[in-house]
């Protein structure tokens, strides 16, 4: 009996050790969620920019495909020509 009331104080001083302990833990937890929001809105943006520069890319190989296709025999004969054309 003697030891159950020996523990009263020592539970007594743990109750605020443990709400300091769990309201530092909460706020550590809200700075990482904060950090992990800012990292995912960059990582979006990034991705972002990387599909505009993929699309853009894209747009200049289609015009190089469309050029090589429609004009490939006229343009070999154009670079032939300018190949035989003296340089000034």
């Amino acid at each position: 009996m003697d030891g159950l009331f020996a523990l009263i104080p020592i539970i007594a001083l743990m109750i605020p050790v443990v709400a300091i302990v769990s309201r530092t833990v909460n706020k550590m937890i809200a700075v990482k969620e904060k950090q992990l929001l800012v990292q995912t809105n960059m990582t979006a943006e990034k991705a972002a920019q990387y599909a505009a520069h993929v699309e853009r890319l894209e747009q200049r190989v289609r015009v190089l495909e469309r050029i090589v296709t429609d004009k490939g025999l006229a343009l070999s004969d154009e670079i032939d020509r300018l190949r035989g054309a003296p340089i000034n």
